[in-house]
């Protein structure tokens, strides 16, 4: 009866993922998930930034995880084994020392979930590791302008609830180093916008696990509008709870 007990709370916990609150289901009984948002910006600095992190810990006060915030390398190697995801929420520049990449590169190694938004592929442009982990760098950009998007992968918390087509304002990236191992779940529509350079396979979102490691990247998120968006919030959640490994997929 215990067995039959606990499927059913297992069952109804996955179901009411993205219910009313999209509740994060905490990994083990009385252990909260925890996050921790990092935005240092050695480089251009996004204005959204603050913006995102208000948006962020209000999907974590809404949905049953704990979020922290630093914009400082040392804090959040020192404290990282302490979280079950980090969020890249649009850093840039090259923000860690040799020693810290190590410990960032064992974080992910020993199971660590990552989290990148928007500019967080204009980061450590000289560490290949980190590119490859991501899964591209920044190329370039036109001008902020609607388009079109594609949903291709309907099987991912961050994007099971969108539509074929998705139909959004951002500032839409271009990108150099692509990974062969990610899998994609949103591309872009290059002829329902201009200044795009990929063609027909032009990824905006995507997730792969990378040596151990849960790693999900959105190009989505560069102005303040999109942390009021429900739709991108809605992502943004099924990205850390891909992340933090509370979902099964």
């Amino acid at each position: 009866m215990d067995l039959i007990k606990n499927h059913i709370l297992i069952v109804f916990g996955l179901c009411c993922l993205f219910s009313c609150k999209n509740a994060i289901i905490p990994k083990s009984e009385g252990k909260e998930i925890q996050v921790i948002v990092f935005s240092k910006t050695l480089g251009f600095r996004h204005s959204s930034i603050e913006k995102g992190i208000t948006s962020i810990q209000k999907l974590g006060r809404d949905n049953g995880f704990h979020v922290d915030t630093t914009e400082n390398s040392d804090t959040l190697i020192s404290n990282i084994k302490n979280y079950d995801a980090v969020i890249f929420l649009s850093p840039s520049g090259d923000i860690f020392s040799n020693e810290q990449q190590d410990a960032f590169k064992t974080y992910i190694q020993n199971g660590g979930g990552f989290v990148g938004i928007h500019a967080a592929t204009t980061a450590e442009y000289d560490w290949p590791w980190y590119g490859t982990m991501i899964g591209a760098y920044f190329d370039d950009h036109p001008k902020p302008q609607p388009a079109t998007l594609n949903i291709v992968n309907h099987n991912h918390p961050a994007s099971s609830f969108l539509e074929n087509q998705w139909y959004t304002f951002d500032e839409w990236y271009n990108f150099k180093s692509l990974s062969t191992s990610i899998q994609v779940l949103i591309t872009i529509d290059e002829t329902s916008y201009t200044g795009g350079k990929h063609g027909e396979n032009h990824p905006i979102a995507w997730y792969h696990n990378f040596e151990g490691g849960r790693i999900f990247y959105t190009a989505l998120g560069h102005a303040d509008a999109s942390y009021s968006d429900p739709l991108f919030l809605k992502h943004i959640l099924g990205g850390i709870a891909y992340a933090t490994g509370t979902n099964a997929l």
